[in-house]
């Protein structure tokens, strides 16, 4: 999740150094599945023993 996160925000600062609502919004977004894998990390684990490398789909619309 580390590395999305990364990725997210290179992209986001070659975009534009100024945060517009669309980036901000999509920051919030980005947080909230942050937060939701974090709440959930336990079945996120016990789903990737059957399926290494599951992990959460982040739709940023």
């Amino acid at each position: 999740m580390h590395l999305a996160h990364s990725a997210l925000q290179d992209t986001i600062k070659q975009i534009s150094p100024v945060n517009t609502m669309e980036e901000e919004h999509l920051n919030i977004r980005f947080r909230a599945y942050q937060a939701v894998c974090n709440k959930y990390n336990r079945e996120i684990a016990a789903i990737q023993k059957y399926i290494p490398g599951w992990v959460p789909v982040f739709s940023g619309r």
